[in-house]
């Protein structure tokens, strides 16, 4: 099995755990997952198998968008309604106000991530910090939201779906916007709609997967490697190739032949063997990620 499955997470689980239920269920180790969820949110997390482990790190730069529903009037430690409430304040915001706000964090902007949070300071994980009782600086790093669109106010509660860049939390943004209408605001859930072209309405739960790998049909809902690239031109390269891509190297394409500066590249047979990039250089099209090579 190599590939993807687009698994639905369900409340209570860790982003952790769902790979630990996968490895016994499918009889693997090489499992990963391409993105955390935080136990209390639910939806899309997309899951490589084998050889797509490889994809781990290229999907985690797709664009994701999100359903959440933002509390106002108070703020907690850990910037959703699971944590401790630090301060509460009178919600006193029109709608107008709310979505003028809300739109003026459109694009790039400045986020400080939360403490409650798994990046690293010093070689710590944040959340460690935080459960010892510490509070460190932590540096503002630059994310994209795409889009906010307020689906409903009905305060103190705000739903608005979020299209963001990866390493954007969207309880910080919640905090932010809250901060910015001047009444505070935490992240009361939050639901993962995509992850690129993966959606809700192909994902399965953990439960699901186990019955379908009981009955052997489970193969079905991986999808291919070559799937998370569907967006490249494809090239299939000609018998001759066949030594020089099964060994990982470098070819030369006519000018004529020439699809694209980034290619996905297949041999005559089917074989997906990984994505090409053209080297301005030399003029030779370079493996950028392989895939599947002859005895690998």
């Amino acid at each position: 099995m190599d590939g993807m499955i687009n698994i639905y997470k369900e409340k209570g689980y860790t982003s952790h755990d769902v790979v630990a239920k996968l490895r016994g269920i499918l009889h693997t180790k090489k499992i990963g997952h391409t993105g955390t969820l935080d136990p209390e949110a639910e939806g899309v997390l997309l899951v490589c198998i084998g050889k797509g482990t490889k994809l781990c790190d290229m999907l985690t730069d797709r664009t994701k968008s999100y359903r959440a529903i933002m509390q106002l009037g108070v703020s907690t430690d850990t910037e959703d309604m699971t944590g401790q409430v630090l301060e509460k304040r009178t919600v006193n915001v029109t709608e107008e106000q709310i979505k003028s706000v809300a739109a003026s964090f459109e694009g790039e902007y400045e986020q400080v991530p939360p403490m409650y949070s798994a990046l690293k300071v010093n070689g710590k994980k944040l959340y460690e910090l935080a459960r010892e009782g510490k509070v460190v600086e932590r540096k503002p790093r630059l994310v994209e939201i795409l889009s906010i669109n307020i689906e409903d106010i009905s305060l103190p509660f705000v739903t608005m779906t979020v299209v963001c860049s990866k390493g954007t939390y969207i309880r910080s943004l919640c905090r932010d916007i809250g901060e910015a209408l001047g009444c505070l605001g935490a992240m009361k859930e939050l639901l993962r709609i995509r992850v690129g072209d993966f959606t809700l309405e192909t994902a399965i739960t953990l439960r699901e997967v186990e019955r379908l790998a009981e009955n052997g049909s489970i193969e079905e809902r991986i999808y291919p490697v070559e799937d998370a690239f569907k967006d490249l031109p494809k090239l299939v390269v000609e018998s001759s190739l066949d030594k020089k891509v099964d060994n990982g190297n470098s070819f030369f394409l006519r000018a004529d032949k020439r699809i694209g500066n980034c290619i996905r590249v297949y041999k005559k047979d089917g074989t997906f063997i990984g994505i090409y990039k053209l080297d301005k250089e030399s003029g030779q099209m370079k493996p950028e990620q392989l895939f599947f090579l002859e005895g690998r």
